[in-house]
C-alpha cells in the first residue's frame, strides 16, 4: 500500500491543500497528482461514478503523488472497503451524525483489532498480494485517514463525541449541507458558519483531532488556518473549465463573437421563477 501523504502531513503538523476532481477521464487524475496536490477528492455521493471507475481513477493518481480521498455515500459502509481495497488513502464520509455512527465508519475502514474490516488484498492497496498480511494489516490501520464530514447542525452538536471516537482522524465542516439544512443556503459568512468553525476547532483540540473544511479563496482560507484548521478543500475541475470557457467568451466577444449560452439563458429562467 502507499502510505497518506496528508496523513504525513498533518502529524508533522502541516496543513494540507486537497482539490476536487468530478471529470472521470484518468487523465485528469494523472495531472493532479503529477502536479503534487496532497490529495484528489474523488467524490461518489453526488455523482455516477462506479467502483470500477473509480478504481481505474485512483490507478492513474498513483503515479503523481497525490492522496486519493474517496467520498462514498451516507451509510455505504461495504463501498468503503471496496474503495479501500482499490487503493484510496483516505474515506470521506458524509452526514455524521453520532458518534455511533462514526464508530460505525472505523468499524468498517479498519482492520480487527480496532475494527472489522474484510481481508483480502488482492487489489491496489496491498498491493496485488505484495505484502504479507500480518504487517499489510497493520500499516493500512496506521496509515488509512478517516474524516467524518459534520453538516447539519444536529451534527455540531455531535462534534465532541465524534471526535472522541478512535480512528477519526479528521472533523470536516460541510459548510452546503450546514447552510441550507439550517434554513440559511450558502450564506456562508453567516453567524451560524463562523459560529460551526469555532466549536468543531474547539472539538477537535480537546481530542487531539484535526479539523478542516472548503475554502474559496486564499484570504478566507487563512483566517481558517488562524483557527488551527489543518485539513482544507479547495477548486474542483469542472469549475476551472466553465470559468476558463467563460473567459474565452469574454475576451474574444469584443471582436465579434457571439454564443449562444445556454447554461446562462438557464440561470436566468430560474432567477426569474424563484
Amino acid at each position: 500500500m502507499r502510505f497518506s501523504r496528508v496523513k504525513a502531513k498533518l502529524r508533522n503538523g502541516d496543513a494540507v491543500l486537497i482539490t476536487c476532481c468530478h471529470f472521470i477521464d484518468p487523465s485528469v487524475y494523472e495531472l493532479v497528482s503529477l502536479l503534487g496536490f496532497d490529495g484528489i477528492w474523488l467524490d461518489l455521493e453526488h455523482h455516477a461514478t462506479s467502483d470500477e471507475t473509480a478504481a481505474t481513477l485512483m490507478r492513474a493518481a498513483r503515479v503523481g503523488v497525490s492522496d486519493v480521498i474517496a467520498r462514498p455515500a451516507k451509510g455505504e459502509f461495504m463501498r468503503t472497503g471496496r474503495l479501500l481495497e482499490a487503493g484510496a488513502q483516505g474515506i470521506m464520509y458524509p452526514r455524521c451524525e453520532s458518534a455511533e455512527e462514526a464508530a460505525e465508519l472505523v468499524r468498517w475502514a479498519k482492520f480487527a483489532p480496532q475494527g472489522e474490516r474484510g481481508v483480502d488484498g488482492a487489489n491496489g492497496d496491498n498491493p496485488y498480494c505484495a505484502v504479507p498480511i500480518p504487517p499489510y494489516l497493520k500499516a493500512a490501520n496506521e496509515h488509512t485517514l478517516l474524516i467524518t464530514q459534520l453538516e447539519s447542525p444536529a451534527a455540531l452538536d455531535a462534534a465532541d463525541a465524534i471526535a472522541q471516537v478512535p480512528g477519526v482522524d479528521v472533523l470536516m465542516i460541510g459548510p452546503g449541507d450546514l447552510s441550507t439544512i439550517a434554513g440559511i443556503p450558502y450564506q456562508f459568512d453567516h453567524p451560524l458558519i463562523a459560529d460551526a468553525y469555532r466549536r468543531v476547532a474547539a472539538a477537535a483540540r480537546r481530542a487531539g483531532k484535526w479539523w478542516g473544511t472548503v475554502s474559496g479563496s486564499p484570504e478566507h482560507m487563512q483566517q481558517l488556518l488562524d483557527l488551527g484548521a489543518k485539513f482544507l478543500c479547495h477548486g474542483a475541475d469542472i469549475i476551472m473549465v466553465k470559468q476558463g470557457m467563460e473567459l474565452i467568451q469574454e475576451r474574444f466577444a469584443a471582436l465579434g463573437f457571439t454564443f449562444e449560452n445556454r447554461l446562462a439563458a438557464l440561470a436566468a429562467e430560474v432567477e426569474r421563477a424563484g
